[in-house]
């Protein structure tokens, strides 16, 4: 059952920033509401602060008087250039979309230059209507994904220097209406944005979250239903998990049977399934069009039994293993003497990276137990070099460390407080030599723990993760101890791993609330970062998330608004 089936309505998140006691920007323009969606009386609560959102914003200046969207407010384009003015009415039409069901408001997109309404604009360091030094300078500070949006009585202005900046800028726009324009149907305002100017950049360049696809199929619209939801806290990488023991996700044409038997079943027995070449191009491109890239993974030389299974000549004793639908690991391993092997390797790589326009392929790597420390390395050698031949940036956990990592390579840190220092060590040692690393820690950010030890789902390997916990780590120092350089880190990842998740609503009850926090330590500046702080503004997505039908987790370290 969808918990926002059964989650009260309420009037948008609004009414959580006069409980909480927060101070807030006042509303103008108050009066009559002859339309739905007017300001309304007095009384009405006002506006959410500039800074209550999630994640946190590097920079805000609160003052001066609100925007509210009206029945007629218009979404304005601009670019520099035909390309960037076609992106930006594709963003426009993003946003005009999230807001037309709500709000009931025709709010058309267009290039006309007019008054009133909400501004989208791409502008370039060399337009030749800037002629202040400052104002070029100040563009230029907002790189490849930092937005500035600037609201006032005459209208919201969200201007970037490229499109996914952009984007972003429009998902803080949204958490600053109240939370009931996220409804699909007509809902009552004022549809009200505090006046001032927020100024964002982010922290890391890469924030991921992988969705285990293997152990249970997740069907392209589950994926695209879990991209909006990360899209809202400007996550930009998705990781997926394509391959594992228990089944085989992606159609690869010169070894048809990994997917087709490969891939016909998943834990506990059920059918399985796989994504087509065509159904993988349409979750990237759907993907591409909320600013994430697809990084795709196929896990080896362990983790693959459903490719053992699919072809006897990928097993050193020529001997096909039965499917497997457990959930043991350690087991499996291609055999890294035979030459097939590495024809098999290449195929399958050559095709996934034709098929990905991102930059990175991930090769997994971990818990390969039953490959001798000597073909590992050579198999980590050998596959690393197809990935560079087929022009893709190599990623693999953290063992790969273990091997030797090709310059430029980036390894995805899973250990957690009981790994052993040596393996640390060996960590920090490639960090120290270029090795980039992105910190994926299992008993802060693993969304599949248990919350505690009443949590149904999950697993608990790692220990318990409650919201606290996942939120309350710094990225930049957490390997520090070991000897982990701070410019080392990449950035950070939240994994969902699926043994125990098939449905929507499961996977969504683990993800939330710990993802917006993930997000936020990666988006957001170290001097923001507060729990006491944090979990006030967490609250106040609960009835955001609520709209959006997100089956969350109330965790009780927050105090989220009473039902009503």
């Amino acid at each position: 059952m969808r918990q926002h089936s059964t989650f009260p309505r309420l009037f948008g998140s609004l009414l959580l920033v006069v409980a909480a006691g927060i101070s807030s920007i006042g509303m103008s323009g108050v009066g009559a509401a002859p339309e739905r969606g007017a300001p309304g009386p007095a009384h009405e609560p006002a506006a959410r602060p500039l800074d209550q959102i999630v994640p946190a914003p590097a920079q805000v200046r609160a003052g001066g008087a609100a925007y509210t969207l009206t029945s007629r407010s218009r979404i304005q384009v601009e670019g520099r250039s035909h390309e960037d003015a076609r992106e930006a009415r594709r963003i426009g039409s993003y946003l005009a979309g999230l807001l037309r069901p709500s709000t009931g408001y025709a709010l058309p997109v267009t290039d006309r230059r007019g008054e009133g309404g909400i501004r989208l604009r791409l502008v370039g360091t060399d337009d030749k209507d800037r002629d202040k030094d400052r104002e070029r300078d100040r563009d230029r500070a907002l790189g490849e994904e930092g937005y500035r949006l600037e609201s006032g009585r005459g209208g919201v202005t969200i201007t970037a220097q490229e499109p996914a900046g952009l984007f972003h800028g429009v998902q803080t726009l949204r958490q600053l209406l109240p939370a009931s324009v996220e409804k699909r149907t007509p809902q009552r305002g004022p549809w009200t944005v505090a006046g001032g100017t927020v100024t964002d950049t982010p922290r890391y360049a890469y924030r991921g979250a992988m969705l285990d696809v293997s152990r249970h199929f997740l069907t392209v619209d589950q994926v695209r239903l879990y991209i909006d939801q990360l899209a809202l806290y400007k996550i930009n990488k998705l990781h997926l998990h394509l391959s594992d023991d228990q089944g085989w996700r992606i159609a690869i044409d010169s070894w048809p049977r990994l997917a087709t038997y490969g891939g016909s079943t998943q834990v506990g027995g059920g059918p399985g399934g796989y994504y087509t070449k065509a159904e993988y191009r349409e979750l990237v491109s759907y993907a591409a069009s909320r600013h994430l890239e697809v990084i795709p993974e196929i896990d080896m030389p362990g983790h693959t039994n459903a490719a053992l299974a699919s072809y006897a000549e990928l097993n050193c004793d020529g001997v096909a293993p039965p499917l497997y639908t457990g959930t043991a690991v350690g087991f499996s391993s291609l055999c890294a003497p035979k030459e097939v092997t590495y024809d098999f390797v290449d195929d399958v790589i050559r095709e996934l990276a034709a098929l990905t326009p991102g930059k990175y392929l991930h090769i997994g790597g971990d818990e390969a137990h039953s490959t001798s420390h000597a073909d590992y390395v050579t198999f980590m050698e050998r596959t690393q070099a197809v990935v560079g031949k087929y022009g893709k940036t190599v990623v693999g956990w953290h063992q790969l460390t273990g091997a030797t990592p090709v310059k430029g390579a980036v390894a995805q840190y899973w250990g957690y407080d009981a790994t052993g220092a040596a393996e640390r060590a060996q960590v920090a040692a490639a960090a120290k030599k270029g090795t980039r690393l992105i910190l994926s820690p299992a008993d802060r950010v693993y969304l599949d723990m248990k919350y505690d030890r009443t949590t149904v789902l999950g697993q608990s390997w790692a220990g318990y993760t409650e919201v606290d916990r996942s939120y309350d780590w710094n990225p930049a120092t957490y390997l520090a101890g070991a000897g982990v350089p701070e410019d080392a880190v990449l950035g950070v990842e939240a994994p969902l791993w699926t043994e125990t998740l098939a449905t929507s609503d499961q996977l969504e009850s683990m993800a939330f609330p710990r993802l917006p926090g993930i997000a936020e330590l990666g988006w957001s500046p170290a001097a923001t970062h507060d729990w006491d702080t944090y979990k006030v503004r967490l609250a106040a997505q609960g009835p955001r998330m609520a709209a959006l039908g997100i089956d969350f987790y109330r965790s009780p370290l927050v105090n989220w608004p009473a039902d009503r």
